[in-house]
């Protein structure tokens, strides 16, 4: 039997700084670089990767806050059956939004947004 596909990691890139609100999380300042997104879904997995990459959306989680912002752009997609906490962790970064997309983490992750490194 297939593994079943259950989380998901959005490579993304910031283009400049920038300050953005992020729904209740409050403001937060995200260099230009390059990050990792962690999450899952319990069910329709492909449907919320379409969400995240579509321009028009209510904002409701963390990350649709910050995709909605001028100069962010998803520029890969990773889709795995491993847990979400797993994936965030196997990923070397910098947490600069602390509790960014973790609002329901019970493996202390601290963040699911990882800024990997600068542009270049």
């Amino acid at each position: 039997m297939a593994a079943t596909m259950v989380s998901y990691q959005l490579e993304i890139e910031i283009g400049r700084p920038l300050r953005i609100r992020i729904g209740r999380l409050g403001e937060f300042l995200f260099p230009a670089g390059r990050y990792v997104y962690s999450g899952s879904a319990r069910r329709n997995l492909e449907a919320r990767i379409a969400r995240h990459l579509r321009q028009e959306k209510k904002l409701r989680w963390h990350i649709d806050w910050l995709l909605a912002a001028r100069g962010v752009r998803v520029t890969g997609v990773r889709r795995s059956a491993r847990d979400e906490c797993v994936l965030n962790q196997a990923v070397r970064g910098v947490i600069v939004a602390p509790g960014f997309g973790a609002s329901d983490c019970a493996a202390g992750c601290g963040s699911h947004l990882l800024y990997r490194q600068p542009p270049g």
